[in-house]
């Protein structure tokens, strides 16, 4: 089963930055819950409230889905120690480490990965007049230099890049992510469980804008 953490409001957060965050949810795709969720502190973050909902949670043998805030040393450790998997994505926040890997891919995919072992997963998406194509290569940290802090990490297996290229009618936009994880470097997993976090973040605001109206909502708290 995959689970992911997602902001409840990050349709708020871009369009409305005097906003608090408000809560974290959790989610089981495969039945189409939220299992738990966990309000935000006025003066805190997501960084505290993860933590705090996974611990309220039996996540054994889950892979745990996190946004590029949950990008912390302490929540994947909490993750093994709990028994369960992370894909955690990689951004600004973790500067030194998303760098190395981003450079690492880079001299890899200009040498067509030769002598490189890794994991290639490719998926192609049509409908609503667009063309989606993601790429997915999974490589083993063993297959790297050192990275940064990279024994800091808890079980760190795997870095990831996404390539996600999209089709419209009228233009074409690219977009390359990267992610660490404690899963084997097995592309097709790694690809269905970045792919169903995306299903979950969707479906969740789906319901708070559409049957909630919550981008319509004019409150605001102080």
């Amino acid at each position: 089963m995959t689970k992911g953490f997602q902001r409840s409001v990050k349709t708020e957060e871009k369009h409305k930055p005097s906003q608090k965050k408000s809560q974290v949810l959790k989610d089981s795709l495969s039945q189409n819950l939220v299992l738990g969720q966990k309000k935000v502190n006025d003066k805190s973050n997501e960084i505290t409230a993860i933590p705090a909902l996974i611990e309220m949670l039996e996540i054994e043998s889950s892979i745990i889905t996190i946004d590029a805030m949950g990008c912390q040393k302490e929540i994947t450790s909490l993750i093994r120690k709990k028994k369960g998997d992370y894909i955690i994505t990689l951004k600004a926040n973790q500067k030194s480490l998303r760098q190395e890997i981003k450079e690492w891919f880079k001299i890899a995919e200009a040498e067509e990965f030769k002598d490189r072992e890794h994991s290639y997963y490719q998926e192609i998406e049509t409908g609503h007049h667009r063309i989606e194509k993601r790429e997915v290569i999974a490589v083993s940290v063993s297959s790297l230099p050192c990275l940064h802090n990279q024994d800091l990490w808890t079980e760190l297996k795997t870095v990831v890049m996404v390539k996600s290229e999209r089709r419209l009618w009228n233009k074409t936009t690219t977009e390359v992510r990267f992610y660490i994880s404690s899963v084997e470097k097995n592309s097709q997993k790694i690809a269905t469980a970045i792919r169903s976090h995306w299903e979950i973040e969707n479906s969740l605001h789906w319901t708070l804008d559409v049957t909630f109206s919550e981008d319509k909502s004019r409150i605001r708290t102080r």
